[in-house]
């Protein structure tokens, strides 16, 4: 009898070890699929990785799951992905159905900016969708296209520009052509046509003069033939040619700063920037103001040459556009004063070929001041006392100064 009794409790115990025992392994089985995810590194194919680390497009790879494996640096920069997930509907999208059918996809896309910045117009991509092995990855690339897409509409707005503003001359000749023919038994009729027709045709020839300067300097190549430019000699070169239309308007031209300053560069160029800035600071100043052009030296290495009137100003809204070929901030004025709508984009242009800057200090109802920054040429440069001492103030001390230097 205790031999059954000590059997059944050694045949209980062993059930109990072998339950024990099962139970422990199953535990650890799927204790091990829980602590094992896939690895982004490891569940690469082989050289995949070295691959996408020298692709010069946004790169995604995504698993069976729709996870990230891996995301460039710039897909994540242009936020295409978030944390572990590839945030971009229409690409999600695409993924599955490469996974699906094996098929390579390729569209061109618009990822919108988040909602803090609603007001972006986001970028534009060309994707490319491909299957990458045979465990359901989905390699994912995206090359950006908004320079090119920004490049072709500054161009179309550019040819669509030049042509509404040769339409209005050409236009306008042809018209007063037609009507001096019909008015030739009329002396007094044919003489103001004819000055009418003299004024568009110098319109005509000063758009396409600025289209050649501007063509010349916005380009990547170097100016050719640099020189020494004496900017006294600029400056007055540049008040000569505006003091026709500055008298019009009974407007003084006065100067003040620095003399013997010199650059290097073209002067033809510098001095068609100058007098572009002068030119429109007389169009858009009140008759019986001042224009004042002076220079003085910021630091040992830079000139500045500020052009300043007592204008009506500039909105705030409009100082960051004023230098785009053909942006005007009244057109109706700016038809008025006969500009072309390219003197501004001209001196940025031509400032920036030299290895300078201009910058604007504009008020509404208080005029503008415009500033040339340029290298200055060392070696016999005066170190002028009132060049140094000229005040950084972009309105007052520039035409305190030149109403000192008038006698």
């Amino acid at each position: 009898m205790e031999v059954e009794i000590v059997a059944g409790l050694t045949g209980l115990a062993g059930l109990a070890i072998g339950l024990a025992t099962g139970l422990a392994v199953r535990v650890s089985e799927r204790a091990q699929r829980v602590e094992r995810p896939p690895a982004a590194g490891t569940a690469l194919p082989p050289g995949v990785a070295s691959v996408l680390s020298v692709l010069r497009s946004s790169a995604v790879v995504l698993d069976a799951e729709d996870r990230v494996l891996r995301a460039s640096s710039a897909a994540r920069a242009f936020g295409v992905v978030s944390g572990e997930r590839l945030v971009v509907d229409e690409l999600l999208a695409m993924s599955r159905l490469v996974r699906r059918d094996g098929e390579i996809r390729e569209t061109e896309i618009q990822v919108r900016p988040s909602r803090s910045r609603a007001r972006a117009e986001g970028r534009w991509f060309a994707v490319r969708v491909a299957p990458l092995g045979t465990h359901g990855l989905v390699l994912v690339l995206a090359e950006d296209l908004t320079e090119m897409r920004r490049v072709e509409a500054i161009r179309r707005d550019f040819v669509a520009n030049v042509s509404h503003e040769l339409k209005t001359p050409v236009g306008a000749l042809s018209l007063l052509a037609e009507t001096v023919e019909n008015a030739a038994d009329d002396p007094e009729a044919v003489r103001r046509f004819s000055g009418r027709m003299q004024h568009e045709a110098v319109r005509l020839g000063n758009l396409v003069q600025d289209l050649m300067t501007l063509s010349r300097v916005q380009g990547d190549e170097p100016l050719a033939e640099l020189r020494t430019v004496a900017l006294d000699e600029m400056i007055a070169e540049s008040l000569d040619r505006c003091q026709i239309k500055a008298d019009a308007k009974d407007i003084e031209l006065a100067t003040a700063g620095g003399t013997g300053l010199k650059v290097r560069g073209d002067e033809e160029l510098l001095t068609t920037a100058l007098r572009n800035l002068i030119d429109n600071a007389v169009a858009y100043s009140p008759d019986h103001t001042r224009v004042a052009v002076a220079t003085h030296l910021p630091d040992p290495d830079h000139v500045e040459i500020t052009v300043t009137d007592q204008g009506i100003g500039i909105p705030a809204a409009d100082l960051e556009r004023i230098f785009e070929r053909f942006y005007r901030v009244d057109p109706a004025r700016s038809r008025q004063t006969g500009g072309t709508g390219l003197g501004l984009a001209i001196v940025k242009h031509v400032t920036t070929k030299h290895g300078g800057e201009v910058t604007v200090w504009s008020k509404e109802g208080s005029g503008s001041t415009f500033t040339l920054r340029l290298p200055l040429l060392r070696g016999d440069n005066p170190s002028s006392p009132q060049s140094r001492s000229a005040s950084r103030n972009p309105q007052g001390p520039a035409m305190d100064n030149a109403r000192e230097a008038q006698p």
